[in-house]
């Protein structure tokens, strides 16, 4: 063996001093000026369009990042990666999830979301998040947030993240079942709202997704039941657009509204979409009521 490796070298040697008698063309016998840089070492950023198999995480580290392909089972999708502006780039650490920082990342992966499904992604049984690089990585330079998008079980009740086989690019371009439409709506004893189970269009249902009001920046989580004024007010002017009826004084005669923000922890951290619903509780319907006017949702009588 040692024999072996010895005229192995000796070939190699040979070789050598067998190319070293010229140089070919275009060569000129400095080797080490030949060879391109080597880029600069930077901090890890993810990447977008990715699907991720384990559950959303508000801060993500190196090791943690294990994309997959999205036809694999997975439960998040990044929708988007971006890069926060200078004044949120000189804090020591990560933002804050109420600060304004992050709020203006929510607001650019919303947008970012909204063009990747095809639609409001609120639309949909999708839930949106923004993670963030660990503290250890902000300081060693990172400045990403990740824009995460997942699917949800339910919107209205105990909801859970689903498991995925597909991607979520251009879902809610058409129809799709992950669109929320029509609704049975279960009342408690006391008149609350106990359950809302998901229903087709023309199956009974007493209460339909009407789409979604996009609350302004500086308008505070409701505390109080005062506070809630504003929602439903908004929610009513959903409706009137949703099914083409008057914005007069009958319109809170014809149906009412369920209205459903977001958490008070991600209003701070930026979700300001509200989705809102009609309901009836004295009767029931078997088509949509999206464009159905005046006579498709006529004024309840007491």
């Amino acid at each position: 063996m040692r024999r072996w490796l010895s005229a192995v070298a000796l070939t190699v040697a040979a070789g050598i001093a067998l190319t070293g008698c010229g140089n070919p063309a275009g060569v000129d016998g400095a080797l080490i000026d030949d060879w391109p840089a080597l880029p600069e070492a930077g901090p890890f950023v993810p990447a977008a369009g990715v699907c991720h198999p384990g559950a959303f995480a508000e801060t993500v580290a190196l090791a943690d990042h294990q994309p997959v392909e999205c036809v694999s089972p997975h439960q998040v999708e990044t929708v988007h990666v971006g890069t926060f502006a200078d004044a949120a780039a000189g804090l020591p650490a990560p933002p804050a999830r109420d600060s304004a920082e992050l709020a203006a990342a929510y607001t650019e992966c919303d947008g970012k979301a909204r063009e990747y499904v095809g639609d409001e992604w609120r639309h949909g049984r999708l839930w949106l998040g923004v993670a963030l690089p660990t503290p250890v990585a902000w300081t060693a330079g990172a400045r990403w947030f990740r824009c995460d998008l997942r699917e949800m079980t339910d919107i209205e009740g105990r909801a859970r993240p689903a498991a995925r086989e597909a991607s979520l690019r251009d879902a809610l371009v058409e129809s799709s079942p992950l669109r929320l439409t029509c609704y049975t709506v279960d009342l408690t004893g006391t008149g609350r709202i106990e359950k809302m189970s998901p229903v087709g269009c023309d199956q009974r249902h007493n209460g339909e997704f009407v789409g979604v009001w996009r609350a302004p920046a500086d308008l505070d989580y409701p505390a109080r039941d005062g506070e809630w004024a504003r929602f439903y007010t908004e929610c009513y002017n959903v409706l009137a657009g949703y099914a083409q009826v008057p914005k007069d004084r009958n319109l809170r005669a014809r149906a009412g509204v369920v209205v459903l923000p977001a958490s008070e922890a991600e209003w701070r951290a930026g979700n300001r979409g509200v989705r809102c619903y009609l309901w009836r509780n004295d009767t029931t319907f078997t088509r949509s009521a999206k464009g159905a006017g005046p006579a498709g949702l006529p004024v309840r009588r007491a």
